[in-house]
Formats: structure tokens, C-alpha cells, sequence
């Protein structure tokens, strides 16, 4: 019943706002818009159609609101005038009541409140769609900010959810635009980021993953996770006092020199990127702040991003590429990637890459945003068959995340001439010498384990005949080192490997 109601509700609000000229764009159903405008004559639908997406989503609550914002980052798929629009929703919800929080930390850990907590405020700090935070006091004195889902939010998701594949597979079969869209795709992506969002032990994983990655470095700082008091529902992490990086004049009137603080948040970035392969992927004002020092402070850590080592270092030959404005090896790297298809002409993909980057190069560099060279790029695509990878998505939504906050504070800021110097320099680390060595170190244990092995199985390897049992033997061999069907090659491989590392060990030593 709760279902259909709601269901009724979002077709009185599509209605309302016009929003049935998506559904019936299609030929088929075409001619039914005439006398449904007759029908619902005195509604307004004057305003633009991004506009009236936006208010409709909107209108539906805070679910169909984090929908809009997750949509929006998929310019790939969707028209400029639709991703902008939705670009602006803003995810401000009322907390839920104080007396809920309460019953719902006391049914998580069994025991009245006053002994879980030295002090708990009620009020809460913050509010969103699918959570709220509270200061509070731990037993041992430690001050600490608690988060907690909203009561009865999973059963909430699932109706909406179910609602939202129902409307996608409705505008994949009414829409024209329909399947280049992917509506299920979309729908189901969403679900997936929602889930993770539900478990706050993830996320508080995904905190401590973070801290630890930047636990040597003074230019972020990460709350630390208490957690002997974290579940699923509840996450209990440090409080941190910083200044909301949107209040740039306060930041100012603390002493932070805005610049260099404005130059550090383009480091921070590219060190998760490239260094660590795993990045704070949900980088609004909301959710980083500034101490006194001119430290960022990374909050909230729902959604994260992350990079294979082969992602990051193709990503990064682009990105230097780029710089050099040699767009023959852009396309190169895109084709040897993987990204577009193998069969793809390189100097189609070089030319069409040219047309987008040279007008944008004739501008000052400073003037350049990498996130919108990154976002024509995939509209490109679409001509060459390339499929926008998932991950480079959510990089790119990050990236234009990262460059508003530092143009915000640095209208000056040159995130070429920043971002550059750092880039090469760890390709230089990845690929150069440096690069081998690291590679032989992290491969040290499995050469261990392989190299007393090699005699008993290059024995076996040769010695076995036409037999069943020696047929058996040289499946299972090959089954076991697939990846390698030269065990002769392999060995030698192996030895040089160790002997290149032994004689790295007496230098080092």
C-alpha cells in the first residue's frame, strides 16, 4: 500500500512539472502528449527542462535529491543543460528527532546512554539524506563526533529503489535517448553506492584506510575511528575543529597563507590519485575543513575511489601527455589501455582529440580546467565506441571537485603548472630505476617461495612422457603457472630477478 502511494505521488509530481515530455519524446507514444496538455492545462511548464528536473526531484525528498546529485556526475551519459542543473541540488535535510538518536544508540549497544557516553549532545551538528552527527564525550574524556543512520532509512531506499527501476526501464522503452542513457545501469550504480553509504563500518574503514595513508604527511589530516564503538548503524570517530573551507575569509583572518593552501589541495589529490590509488571521492565544502595550521580536514568518507596500478599509470601518461600536447600518444595510451577498442584508428581518435584540446590551449593555462578537458573528451568518445570507465567517472567528478575549491581560494591558481612537476616526477618513480627496484622489493616474498620450487618442477616438466599419470602431472603444472608457459623463461627470469636483488642488498647493506 506504502508503495503505491508513493508511487502515485511521484506521478502527480512528473505530471507537475512537465516532465512526461521525457516519457513521450518517443514515436510511438507521441502523439498521447497533445491531449494530455489538454488534460493538465493549468499546470506551468514554462521554465526549461533541467529546471523543472531539478524542482521535481526536489519535490520527492531527499532519496530522489542524492539520485539527482549521483546523476549528475554522469556527464557522459547525460545532455550539459540536465548534468548542470542537477549540478546545484543540495542535500539539506531536517534531523530527525533527538529521542530516536537516543533509543537507537541505546538499542545498539544495550545499555542506557549515560553509560556509553560521558556526555551526548542532542542537538545534532548535521544533517543529510541518510545520516546525522552528534558531538559527544567518550568515557576516557576523548571529545568525538557520532554518526548515526536515520531510523527506518534501509526500508525507505529499498521502496524508492524499486520505484526508480521501474521508471528506467519505462524510459529505456519510451525515451528515444533511452538505451544510449543505460537507465538500468544508472539505477543500479546508485543502488550500489547507497548500500555502501548504509554501512558505516565501511565507511569508518574507508576513514582509517585514508588516516593511514597520509599518517606521515602535514597537509591532511583524517580523524582517528574509536572502533570499540562503531557498528553498521553507528560510527564514532575524533572530533576535529577546523573552519569550513567555504569560509575563505575566516581562513584568511587565522593566518593561513590561502595560496600555498590552495596549491596543497591540488598535491593532496594527485597523491591519493597516483601515489595511493585510493581518493576521497566526495570533496564538497561540506565535507573538508581547515585548521589554524592550514591543514585540510578530510570528513566524511561514504564514497571512495579507486585505482588499479595499470589505471593510474595509463592515467597518468594521459595526463602528461596532455601537458606536452602530443594527443597522437593520448590516443595511443587510450587504445594500449583498453579504454577503446583495439581495432580503432589511431589517427581518427588523434584528430578528433586535437579538436577539443587545441581550443581550449589557446587560453591562458591558468584559465584550463582538467575536469572539462576531461568531460569533453568522454563526449568525444561516444563516436569511437569508447566505454567511460566507472572509476575515471568518479575521478573526473573529484577533479572538478578539487579544482572549484582551489580556484575558490586561489582565483591565481595554475593547476597545470602545479600539477605537472609532481606528475613526472612519479613516472619517473613508476618507470625509471626507482620503479624496478620497488617492483623487485614488493615481489621479493613470491620469488622466495617460486625459486626452491623450480628444480623439482623443471624436473617433472621433462621427464614426464606420454603416460596418463605424467599427462596428469603436466596439466596440473601448467594449470598451476598458466601465466607463464615457459618454465624455461621463467627461470631465468626468477634468477636474474635474484640476482639483481642480491646485489641491490650488498649496496643497500
Amino acid at each position: 500500500m506504502l508503495r503505491i502511494l508513493r508511487l502515485l505521488k511521484i506521478i502527480f509530481v512528473v505530471l507537475r512539472f512537465g516532465l512526461d515530455e521525457f516519457v513521450f519524446a518517443h514515436a510511438r507514444v507521441r502523439w498521447l502528449r497533445v491531449p494530455l496538455n489538454i488534460l493538465l492545462l493549468p499546470r506551468n511548464i514554462s521554465k526549461p527542462r533541467a529546471v523543472r528536473l531539478r524542482l521535481s526531484l526536489e519535490n520527492l525528498g531527499p532519496i530522489f535529491v542524492k539520485f539527482g546529485q549521483m546523476l549528475s556526475t554522469r556527464r557522459d551519459l547525460l545532455p550539459t543543460d540536465i548534468a548542470d542543473e542537477l549540478a546545484k541540488l543540495q542535500d539539506q535535510v531536517p534531523p530527525f528527532p533527538s529521542y530516536q538518536a537516543i533509543s537507537l544508540l541505546e538499542a545498539t549497544y544495550g545499555k542506557p546512554l549515560k553509560e556509553v557516553f560521558q556526555s551526548f549532545e542532542e542537538k545534532p551538528v548535521a544533517s543529510a539524506s541518510v545520516a546525522q552527527v552528534h558531538f559527544a564525550v567518550l568515557p576516557d574524556g576523548r571529545n568525538a563526533a557520532v554518526k548515526l543512520l536515520r531510523p527506518g532509512i534501509s526500508r525507505v531506499i529499498a521502496h524508492d529503489i524499486a520505484l526508480l527501476k521501474i521508471a528506467a526501464d519505462l524510459i529505456e522503452k519510451l525515451w528515444i535517448d533511452g538505451r544510449r542513457l543505460k537507465p538500468g545501469e544508472v539505477v543500479e550504480e546508485f543502488e550500489k553506492h547507497l548500500c555502501d553509504e548504509l554501512d558505516l563500518t565501511r565507511e569508518a574503514a574507508n576513514g582509517s584506510q585514508l588516516r593511514r595513508n597520509f599518517a606521515k604527511s602535514n597537509l591532511l589530516s583524517v580523524p582517528e575511528m574509536y572502533w570499540e564503538f562503531c557498528t553498521s548503524e553507528v560510527m564514532v570517530m575524533e572530533r576535529m575543529y577546523g573552519i569550513p573551507i567555504s569560509q575563505i575569509k575566516t581562513i584568511r583572518a587565522a593566518g593561513v597563507d590561502i595560496a600555498k593552501l590552495a596549491a596543497n589541495g591540488v598535491e593532496i589529490f594527485y597523491t591519493q590519485v597516483f601515489r595511493d590509488g585510493f581518493f576521497h571521492a566526495d570533496m564538497h565544502p561540506g565535507n573538508v575543513q581547515v585548521d589554524t595550521k592550514g591543514q585540510y580536514i578530510a570528513l566524511d568518507f561514504g564514497i571512495m575511489g579507486t585505482l588499479t596500478d595499470i589505471d593510474k599509470r595509463y592515467l597518468a601518461q594521459n595526463f602528461i601527455a596532455f601537458f606536452r600536447r602530443d594527443y597522437k600518444r593520448v590516443a595511443e595510451v587510450h587504445i594500449e589501455s583498453g579504454w577503446a577498442p583495439a581495432e580503432t584508428r589511431i589517427d581518427e581518435l588523434e584528430a578528433a582529440i586535437r579538436t577539443v584540446c587545441e581550443p581550449i590551449f589557446d587560453k591562458p593555462l591558468r584559465e584550463v580546467s582538467f575536469g572539462r578537458v576531461l568531460l569533453r573528451l568522454f563526449q568525444t568518445s561516444r563516436r569511437f565506441g569508447i566505454e567511460v570507465q566507472p572509476q575515471l567517472v568518479l575521478l573526473q567528478k573529484t577533479l572538478l571537485n578539487i579544482e572549484g575549491l582551489g580556484l575558490q581560494l586561489d582565483p591565481e591558481l595554475d593547476l597545470w603548472k602545479t600539477a605537472k612537476p609532481w606528475l613526472e616526477q612519479w613516472m619517473v618513480k613508476q618507470v625509471g630505476w626507482r620503479g624496478f627496484i620497488k617492483s623487485l622489493h614488493s615481489e621479493a616474498p613470491n620469488y622466495a617461495m617460486l625459486l626452491p620450487q623450480l628444480p623439482r618442477l623443471m624436473h617433472q616438466y621433462l621427464s614426464a612422457d606420454s603416460g596418463k599419470k605424467n599427462k596428469d602431472m603436466q596439466i596440473n603444472i601448467l594449470k598451476q603457472y598458466k601465466q607463464n608457459n615457459f618454465l624455461l623463461k621463467l627461470l631465468v627470469i626468477m634468477l636474474f630477478s635474484f640476482f639483481v636483488m642480491e646485489i641491490i642488498r650488498y649496496y643497500v647493506n
